[in-house]
């Protein structure tokens, strides 16, 4: 059995954002893959990817701000515009002027938002189970942490959200062994290490008042952008949160892409498939990177 010292062998590196330090990997060296996780999850969701992709490419994979090894302020913008723009930022310092944008969960609406102010830079794109849609649609678990002491206390208080990523989002129990399942939890072990976890939960916008709304709407509204572009998209049939309805979103906006469906995989679809994502995204990647 793995240790984490082996599953995640990789040197950290820091941005400093406004007195913040800011998380990210940098592996490799060739055409650039930006790899954004999702809630509550953090770059050791992409490990293996990390591990198989960094011998052609260099493979840039930040901890949003709150996750991760990233700093978690307690009093702190946590929205989809700041994570949008420190992934800018991160860009911008490494100039990074061509990429391909591998997003899941979250990654989704931060990666798409970032992608469509600059489509130009933007070589192709490989989707996980995620949605850049402005909806209602999420189970009742999730919107129930949406409340605010229900969500204070099962998320922060017993550390629920993320226990139950582990549970509920991966299906294949010979990869979620003991040390997997910590390397998840790693970052997490405390009360104020739990903040990211519940702003993120609390900055899904279900309606025209809250603070992101116009943000989520605007990046719904811009993904015609990015419909010339190559993408690749590996779904996680027995996902909990983004089921067969979100996949049919994408389905009817991105008819050319790439689809495959992995039946037995859930919510954490690289980690039940990754043997399986990986020779599909080194051969969608070879013909679409400037490699």
């Amino acid at each position: 059995m793995k240790s984490f010292e082996e599953l995640y062998p990789f040197e950290s590196n820091y941005l400093n954002l406004d007195g913040h330090r800011y998380h990210y990997l940098d592996e490799g060296e060739g055409p650039v893959l930006l790899m954004l996780h999702g809630n509550p999850t953090w770059s050791f969701y992409y490990r293996d990817l990390v591990l198989a992709m960094r011998d052609r490419y260099r493979v840039i994979v930040p901890d949003h701000m709150g996750c991760g090894f990233s700093d978690k302020p307690q009093d702190y913008e946590y929205r989809l515009a700041t994570h949008m723009g420190n992934v800018q930022r991160l860009l911008d310092e490494l100039d990074i002027e061509s990429y391909s944008l591998v997003c899941h969960d979250w990654g989704g609406p931060i990666g798409f938002g970032v992608a469509e102010q600059h489509p130009e830079r933007v070589e192709s794109l490989v989707v996980f189970n995620t949605t850049c849609q402005v909806t209602c649609r999420y189970p009742w678990r999730i919107l129930m942490c949406k409340l605010p002491l229900i969500g204070r206390a099962a998320i922060r208080g017993a550390n629920l959200f993320a226990l139950g990523g582990i549970v509920m989002g991966s299906k294949n129990s010979e990869r979620m062994t003991p040390h997997v399942r910590a390397g998840y939890l790693k970052p997490y072990d405390s009360y104020e290490h739990r903040i990211a976890n519940l702003r993120f939960v609390e900055d899904i916008p279900l309606g025209p008042a809250h603070p992101s709304w116009e943000t989520a709407k605007e990046v719904e509204r811009q993904l015609d952008r990015l419909k010339a572009k190559p993408m690749l998209v590996c779904w996680g049939k027995k996902d909990f949160c983004f089921d067969d309805f979100f996949l049919a979103q994408w389905q009817r906006d991105f008819p050319g892409a790439d689809f495959h469906v992995f039946p037995d995989a859930g919510h954490y679809v690289v980690e039940d498939a990754s043997d399986e994502i990986i020779p599909l995204m080194r051969n969608f990647l070879s013909r679409h990177t400037s490699v």
